[in-house]
């Protein structure tokens, strides 16, 4: 159990970074059905093909199967052969086999002219009008995978093109590794649902919502909890419901103010707390604990705090949890477009627009008014990590991204 004194130390952003992946542990197995709702899922076991594929030597355009050994010529057409249909008999020396894309290559055929590239010779007969080699416009049995073959190993990360080819080896259902469950926990007396009006002294609950599509986002299972109160009576009861789940997400009540509940309520349900403070604009009073294998995050109630304490601490844990492999926060290299002043008294990770130019990435900054400005996060797809002092930036000069939506 962390001491009183080591609790009030303020931990870099890459300290408590690594404290809360020491945590992070990978779900469980479990079985899922072959729908959209597996994409972003990680596989949990390898899949094989079940078959060839293609199944069978097939034509690759339209044409004519032919016999490449024949050379150029006259054939006689005997057959016609579709997707679908199975050649009535074997293709014989100078015959032909008009033949579709994709359709089954008669037996003794080993090449397909296209349609283009042959003239009539006369009643059921072309004339082809260049040479042809084996295997031309043909795409052979068990060209794309055999059978038995891996086509996916564990650890794939699902998309769409992974659906269509677990369907096409006849997956209907796989091992994935289970989508954590993640309570939402908004604190504070001020607070309204959204669809009602605020009276005067209270706002609207913006943060349960935007976390929630975080979550989402990121593979994981929200579950609103609803509003808690500053009171032991509202708060207990939502925080014990919370931590049945694999994380709990609380907002708000984390600070030291009369009314921050939320530390003290946490250590009485068997929370310990592993951290408390990070030094970070915005978003210092930020708390972690655990308790068993239920990982707690304490996030301040100003929306662009919450919104970056998510971005920086637990959306990395839910790749972990999802089998995603080591996290990492994206970052990149950007060069400032115009010149910008910004004076800190702590690391701030400050909401910039980022897109990319003949001379590589550049950035500017949005207007922004501070932890609680919420729109200024809509005009940014990254932020800007500037170090603790009077940052004075040129155009040109450099400076580390962190990327929210890849601008491209």
């Amino acid at each position: 159990m962390a001491t009183e004194r080591e609790l009030q130390h303020f931990l870099t952003v890459e300290e408590a970074y690594q404290t809360v992946l020491r945590y992070a542990r990978r779900l469980p197995e479990q079985t899922a059905s072959l729908t959209s709702a597996l994409l972003g899922l990680v596989l949990a076991e390898d899949v094989r093909a079940d078959r060839d594929s293609p199944p069978f030597a097939k034509a690759l355009v339209d044409g004519f199967a032919v016999r490449s050994e024949d050379g150029a010529g006259e054939r006689l057409v005997v057959m016609e052969v579709a997707p679908g249909q199975v050649p009535e008999r074997v293709l014989g020396k100078q015959e032909a086999a008009r033949i579709t894309t994709g359709a089954m290559l008669p037996a003794g055929a080993d090449a397909v002219v296209m349609q283009e590239h042959v003239e009539p010779a006369g009643p059921d007969r072309v004339r082809l009008l260049r040479e042809v080699g084996s295997g031309q416009n043909v795409l052979p049995q068990g060209a794309e995978m055999r059978q038995g073959e891996t086509i996916l190993p564990a650890g794939t990360q699902i998309r769409a093109q992974e659906i269509g080819l677990l369907a096409s080896v006849g997956k209907t259902a796989v091992r994935v590794y289970r989508q954590p469950i993640v309570a939402i926990l908004p604190t504070g007396n001020e607070l309204v649902e959204p669809g009602m009006a605020p009276r005067p002294g209270e706002i609207r609950n913006s943060n349960a919502a935007m976390l929630a599509a975080q979550i989402s986002r990121a593979g994981g299972l929200p579950r609103y909890l609803g509003i808690g109160r500053d009171s032991p009576q509202s708060l207990r009861p939502l925080i014990r419901e919370g931590l049945k789940g694999d994380v709990l997400v609380l907002s708000g009540g984390v600070s030291v103010g009369p009314y921050d509940l939320v530390p003290q309520l946490l250590r009485e349900e068997g929370v310990e707390i592993v951290f408390h403070q990070v030094a970070l604009k915005p978003g210092k009073p930020l708390l972690f604990g655990v308790r068993d294998q239920v990982l707690v995050f304490g996030l301040p109630g100003n929306p662009v705090s919450s919104f970056v304490g998510y971005e920086l601490f637990v959306r990395p844990v839910l790749r972990v949890m999802l089998g995603k492999g080591e996290p990492h926060l994206a970052r990149l290299p950007a060069a400032w477009a115009e010149a910008f002043r910004y004076r800190t008294d702590r690391p701030t990770y400050y909401p910039v627009r980022l897109w990319w130019a003949e001379s590589g990435w550049q950035v500017k900054p949005v207007p922004w008014l501070g932890s609680p400005d919420l729109r200024a996060l809509c005009r940014a797809n990254a932020l800007a990590c500037l170090p603790a002092g009077d940052n004075k930036f040129a155009p040109g000069e450099q400076v580390q991204v962190l990327v929210l939506e890849p601008p491209w």
